[in-house]
């Protein structure tokens, strides 16, 4: 292992041991990273020494900044971190916000000052902030002030968190604006120091931390970006996943910078928001979920897109009927792809003149994929099993028992079901676990049943993923209620309130069902399989006790 430049040594103390992590490969040629690497060197410092810092960016509603603008900004937060809230290498910092130019250039300052990154969606509630902050010992967090509501109720719980600052209203503009902050040498880091950590919802409804390095910024540009996606420093970027998200962060920020392009960061990324800023901002590159898709097209009548030329798609499976439709309408084969946050990104995904309407792809060059039984064994062509893939990302759970469900012989086992046909091409079936996919967004269905248990109202509960024409899937519970609670709609109301209020909204149940009792084993367990049955039914069956 190469020597760390941490000071702190949480996460590496915190890394699985070598044995249960991972084989890494590093096969590709464009792999073979050196010893010493900092990401934010090299993907806006490099660019800025090559001559390039006069070229656009960052695009917003808000503000443009060029390569060298971003650059100073970056050196300005870095300072602040650093000589005003006593950022040592190695701390990890809390990021809140939506996606703007600030949370890019907050996000570089810390990889550039050697800290740990810790980026949250800013629909979060004050539960699941806390959460993220205790496991991953934050000491030190920037926020949007016009987030600070949630964060403020947040900070009663965690006293690991020593220093906060607010941007938006002053507080971290005024100590950007010192003199002799406009320079900063950045950290010295290894190129397997830990730079972020990204919590995504598990099964079990508790988020598990993911760790990356420096290099896994790079080799996910290495790979997916330049084999691929293929852009160049002419296009623009432009899609709807928060860069909280690792697809949003890579395919927004990281990829369009390895490559010298420009990227146009949107608050609000409904499908009208974002059609009017691909025809304003004459975008070529679109990142966002079949949902969006979906519902673009619907909308594209009188308007000009023919700027793109370049959509990928991930975060749920990309429906053959919207592929078909989407290629009719604009000519453009959508790029289909599967990534986790435990991989960073995109590890299954065809270019275009390779791709097959319908499938997920081949693996990206620099992965490898097979299909498994429950024994690990190499499945047969067309035969469904799980979905096994390595590479020179991997799965790196902070301090969880869980990353010996998700490692298995040195392979990333990934929760979904695929098959795999005789050409390689590898073919979406279905989750293999509890997780629902509604409209890109990861939802844990035992986290929003917790939620509901702790009403007053609910006696039992179980939350499932129900077919949707329009999401792919939205959130269903099944309710058993209490004594003298009515099970009608100002109950339904109320506790689709409630959850909304407990954890961040896209999680609630936008359909619920009361029962007089859920389907269960001989022992007790609640059999969601049953309740996946009866949700996927096209009018409601009652369920057997």
């Amino acid at each position: 292992m190469i020597a760390s430049a941490h000071i702190d040594t949480f996460t590496r103390e915190n890394l699985p041991p070598a044995g249960l992590q991972p084989e890494f490969v590093f096969d590709l040629p464009g792999l073979k990273y050196p010893d010493r690497l900092n990401a934010c060197v090299e993907l806006l410092d490099k660019v800025v020494e090559r001559g390039s810092g006069g070229r656009p960016c960052i695009v917003t509603p808000a503000e443009t900044l060029s390569y060298a603008q971003l650059h100073e900004r970056v050196n300005r937060i870095a300072n602040v971190l650093v000589n005003d809230l006593g950022l040592v290498a190695g701390n990890r910092v809390f990021l809140r916000s939506a996606n703007n130019a600030m949370m890019v250039a907050c996000y570089f300052a810390v990889l550039k000052a050697g800290g740990v990154v810790v980026a949250t969606m800013p629909l979060l509630r004050a539960k699941e902030i806390s959460y993220a902050v205790q496991k991953a010992k934050v000491s030190i967090a920037l926020c949007d002030a016009r987030l600070s509501d949630e964060m403020e109720k947040a900070k009663p719980h965690v006293s690991e968190l020593k220093k906060l600052a607010y941007w938006g209203k002053g507080g971290l503009e005024t100590l950007m604006a010192r003199d002799g902050y406009e320079n900063f040498a950045a950290c010295n880091t290894a190129a397997d120091d830990v730079c972020l950590i990204a919590f995504t919802s598990g099964t079990t409804g508790q988020p598990k931390g993911t760790m990356h390095f420096h290099r896994d910024l790079l080799a996910i540009c290495d790979t997916y970006g330049k084999h691929v996606l293929r852009a160049d420093a002419d296009d623009r970027f432009i899609g709807s996943p928060p860069l909280a998200f690792t697809f949003g962060v890579g395919g927004l920020v990281f990829f369009p910078m390895r490559a010298g392009a420009s990227t146009v960061l949107l608050e609000k990324t409904t499908p009208d928001d974002l059609l009017a800023a691909i025809e304003q901002h004459r975008a070529s590159v679109c990142f966002t979920a079949p949902t969006a898709y979906r519902a673009i097209l619907s909308k594209l009548d009188g308007r000009d897109i023919s700027s793109l030329r370049k959509c990928v798609s991930a975060g749920e499976a990309l429906p053959k009927a919207t592929w078909d439709a989407w290629f009719a309408a604009t000519g453009i084969k959508i790029l289909d792809g599967i990534g986790s946050t435990e991989m960073l990104h995109i590890f299954i995904g065809s270019p275009e003149e390779t791709l097959r309407a319908g499938a997920t792809g081949k693996p990206v060059p620099g992965y490898q994929a097979k299909v498994i039984d429950e024994n690990g064994n190499a499945l047969p062509p067309n035969t469904p099993g799980r979905l096994a893939v390595r590479g020179p990302t991997g799965c790196r759970y902070l301090a969880d028992e869980r990353q010996k469900k998700y490692v298995e012989d040195g392979w990333n086992v990934t929760g979904d079901t695929y098959l795999c046909d005789k050409d390689g091409y590898f073919w979406y079936q279905a989750r293999s676990d509890d997780m629902i996919i509604s409209a890109g967004y990861n939802i844990a269905g035992p986290e929003v049943e917790s939620v509901l248990l702790s009403h007053p109202a609910v006696a039992e509960c179980g939350v499932v993923g129900c077919p949707d024409s329009e999401r792919g899937q939205i959130v269903k519970a099944y309710v058993v209620l209490r004594a003298n609670f009515n099970s009608d709609a100002a109950m339904t109301k109320t506790l689709q309130e409630f959850v909304k209020a407990e954890v961040a909204p896209y999680k609630y149940p936008r359909a619920i069902e009361y029962v007089a009792s859920l389907p269960k084993t001989d022992t007790g367990k609640l059999q969601r399989f049953r309740l996946r049955e009866a949700a996927a039914q096209p009018t409601s069956e009652k369920l057997a006790s």
